[in-house]
């Protein structure tokens, strides 16, 4: 990669500089994690594109050794955009407008809303739903732009239109030939199993080019999810078979229930018995699903990072700590305010609202706000993270160094996998 692009990627280690490779970053084992909380959204004031994305990966700290294991990372997905913008010299919406949407006829499909608007598509875009628990009541949301996420998400389209590029895949038609094919189904890297079970007569995961295959009773399942805030889509094909589905949902639970529907028509197509299979989901413990489901935050494309689960663990920690030691604030809340930095995730502004310390993140691609908690020293904090689209309450370690009668340092937690705080200096401290 930095040979085809030495000026825009950089990483802060050489050896992830020099040695990640395109098929690196299409298997997710370049060892840098989502860092899902560093890129800005069209509504600040310096809005992050794919180019800026990538020149950013050098502010970025690592996770793990470069192809050590796999490790979902979103922005590496919108990297390889950025390549293709350079060695095509067109906009990736137009390189998918004329290499994948028109030759297929995918005359309803495009990239970011505003693509869709502008084939004149507006009145078909979908409103997004997020279940409020308070009302009880779906909230509806418009779909956004997200430049920052392209690549990773972002193509906007319709069942009927995705299927034709499932029929492509499967019978390598159009843009799809058989080289191309090969490396899209090659396997590049392997999934851990979640809890480290494996589900009835299924195989391990293993990640492809954006797309994930296991074995089920001996049959090859390719597919993908997709997740953004009030939205969903999930597809799959057997190209034993030569049987593919595609399902949009414009709610939360959307990939929930296109689960256990593809589970029972995989049943059908490979020929498993009735008695056989494993049964679909209530209507219930669909919903239960959809509300317990949510950990830190969501992606703008396919999937949230591996962090989740680390943060939830965080999350029952610093309950249990918070119940056990929490201490009285007694340093003045003025001496934390001010404006805050860092090279990787630019500035945070702390705050104070209600008698607390705080955060408005909304400027963020995944918005969120945070509100602080003391907990001891008056430098140890919880920081009650909300998302702007979800809601929830998570909790994320955070904690002030001082010099003097102020805060000069602050720290976040809001990358896990790299086993260390995301440090903020104070703006008037640095330097």
């Amino acid at each position: 990669m930095s040979d085809l692009l030495p000026d825009d990627f950089v990483i802060a280690e050489d050896e992830y500089t020099k040695g990640i490779t395109i098929d690196d970053i299409l298997g997710h084992r370049t060892g840098m994690p989502g860092h899902d909380d560093s890129y800005m959204g069209e509504h600040s004031t310096q809005p992050d594109n794919a180019r800026s994305i990538t020149r950013n990966l050098r502010n970025l700290a690592p996770a793990v050794p470069l192809r050590s294991r796999y490790i979902y990372c979103n922005m590496m997905y919108t990297v390889v955009t950025h390549l293709v913008e350079v060695k095509t010299n067109k906009p990736f919406s137009e390189f998918l407008e004329e290499r994948f949407f028109q030759p297929l006829g995918m005359d309803s499909s495009s990239l970011q809303p505003d693509g869709a608007k502008a084939k004149g598509l507006g009145d078909r875009l979908a409103k997004g739903h997020i279940w409020d628990k308070t009302t009880s009541s779906y909230l509806e949301i418009e779909a956004r732009n997200c430049p920052e996420g392209q690549g990773a998400g972002s193509v906007i389209s319709s069942a009927n239109d995705m299927i034709k590029w499932i029929k492509a895949i499967v019978n390598q038609e159009g843009p799809i030939n058989e080289n191309v094919y090969q490396g899209l189904i090659k396997e590049r890297s392997s999934r851990e199993p979640k809890g480290g079970k494996l589900k009835p007569h299924t195989s391990a995961t293993k990640y492809t080019a954006g797309m994930e295959v296991y074995w089920y009773r001996g049959h090859a399942v390719y597919g993908h999810n997709g997740v953004v805030s009030g939205f969903g889509s999930r597809f799959i094909f057997l190209p034993e078979f030569k049987f593919g589905a595609v399902v949009f949902g414009n709610a939360e639970g959307t990939n929930s229930v296109a689960a256990q529907l593809f589970r029972d028509l995989i049943d059908e197509v490979v020929g498993v018995a009735k008695e056989e299979r494993t049964q679909l989901l209530s209507k219930q413990t669909v919903v239960k699903g959809q509300q317990e489901g949510k950990l830190k935050k969501k992606t703008q494309g396919n999937q949230r990072n591996e962090g989740g689960s680390i943060t939830k663990k965080h999350k029952e920690k610093q309950k249990d700590n918070r119940s056990e030691s929490a201490q009285p604030q007694t340093r003045l809340l003025s001496q934390y305010t001010g404006d805050y930095w860092n090279a990787g995730y630019h500035g945070m502004k702390v705050e104070i609202k209600n008698d607390a310390l705080f955060i408005d993140a909304t400027d963020r691609s995944m918005a969120f706000t945070l509100v602080f908690e003391h907990q001891r020293d008056q430098t140890k904090y919880i920081a009650h993270l909300s998302d702007f689209w979800e809601g929830g309450d998570d909790l994320i370690p955070a904690e002030f160094v001082f010099d003097g009668d102020r805060a000069v340092k602050m720290g976040l937690d809001l990358e896990p996998l790299i086993g260390d705080m995301i440090w903020f200096e104070r703006k008037d401290s640095v330097g």
